[in-house]
């Protein structure tokens, strides 16, 4: 009884054999590649480009040009006349176009150095095909400038545009202050004591009309206010230091000052205990607030005083002048007849209500 299960376990050795064997085979085939070297769509496809300039693979760059030239000048399609019994590529004008984008790949790739190596190596190791279409597409479709520059560039023309944008909003900035009365009269004691309006008006009444001398002690008057006045926050007078590409080049400062900043922090304060100075305290108090430097630098110095004196670096105490804030907030807007007339629309005509017009 035990002879007729030999053949069945035999032939059941043999099924596991060919399972074994078959994801081998079928990742064979599926890796299977040409075996020439010269391939449809890579360089010259099927035609070795040295044989279509028809120079040898010693050929100097020189050598190649001139048998570029030479060729391009034959089977040029606008200068192309066949001659009677030429057997060459170009004997219609179609295929005279096709022979000269054919020469004209075959320079292209022969004539960089390193495209040269690549369709070398293609010729000598004809096995990696793979590879071959990976160095001939990254060079093909690679950016022809170096994104390096493109970036410099790039940078250079924000940092323009954002320097004349702080001009112009400093110089709108100047003339708003030229014309608050405050700031005026003020600046035209100053220019009169200087005798800076005498001398423009003995000008004006010597060789300028009356729209001349109005321009001019305009213009002293906003040079007077651009002296004597610190303008912060948004509008101030913009410095070199603040554009991106001086950011960007001061970045790595900027980031070993902030670490020394922060250890001595630590160490003064988390450590040893030490009390917080002035500047350290209004610091507390702008990062609780959510402000940025400018916009705190913006704010009144008796309004930076109040904060010192309620002590608003302390969490408890910058929580009652939050709560006091809301609350003032909220009588304001309930005494505005504009936030009044808000309230009655939302209540009667505002969103989520639907009204009928009957007829």
């Amino acid at each position: 009884m035990a002879a007729p299960l030999a053949p069945r376990w035999g032939a059941g050795a043999a099924r596991r054999r060919w399972l074994v064997l078959l994801p081998p085979l079928l990742l064979a085939l599926l890796l299977a590649r040409p075996a020439g070297a010269l391939v449809e769509g890579l360089y010259c496809g099927t035609r070795d480009c040295y044989e279509v300039l028809g120079v040898s693979r010693t050929a100097s760059k020189a050598e190649i040009a001139r048998a570029y030239r030479q060729l391009a000048r034959r089977y040029h399609p606008d200068r192309y006349r066949p001659e009677p019994g030429d057997e060459g590529p170009g004997r219609t004008p179609q295929s005279a176009e096709e022979a000269f984008l054919l020469v004209a790949t075959a320079y292209e790739t022969l004539k960089d150095e390193e495209t040269r190596k690549d369709y070398d190596y293609m010729l000598d190791h004809p096995e990696e095909y793979y590879s071959h279409y990976y160095h001939y597409y990254s060079r093909r479709l690679a950016p022809k400038v170096d994104v390096r520059v493109v970036i410099l560039v790039s940078v250079c023309a924000i940092s323009v545009f954002q320097f004349f944008s702080w001009w112009n909003s400093y110089d709108k900035a100047i003339s708003y202050l030229a014309t608050v009365p405050k700031y005026r009269i003020q600046a035209m004691e100053i220019a009169k004591q200087q005798g800076l309006l005498r001398k423009a008006k003995e000008k004006g009444r010597n060789k300028k009309s009356k729209e001349e001398i109005r321009d001019e002690e305009e213009s002293i008057i906003k040079n007077i206010i651009k002296s004597k006045i610190d303008i912060k926050g948004g509008y101030q007078k913009p410095q070199i230091c603040d554009l991106l590409l001086f950011q960007i080049l001061l970045a790595p400062f900027h980031l070993c000052s902030y670490i020394v900043w922060y250890c001595r922090w630590v160490y003064n304060f988390n450590i040893k205990g030490k009390e917080y100075g002035e500047e350290e305290r209004l610091y507390i108090i702008r990062k609780s607030m959510k402000m940025s430097k400018s916009q705190f630098d913006s704010l009144e110095d008796h309004q930076k005083e109040t904060f010192l004196k309620r002590e608003l670096w302390i969490k408890e105490n910058y929580e009652v002048y939050k709560q006091e804030q809301e609350e003032e907030l909220k009588k304001k807007l309930a005494n505005d007849p504009r936030w009044k007339r808000y309230r009655r629309w939302m209540k009667n005509e505002g969103p989520g209500r639907l009204t009928f017009v009957d007829d």
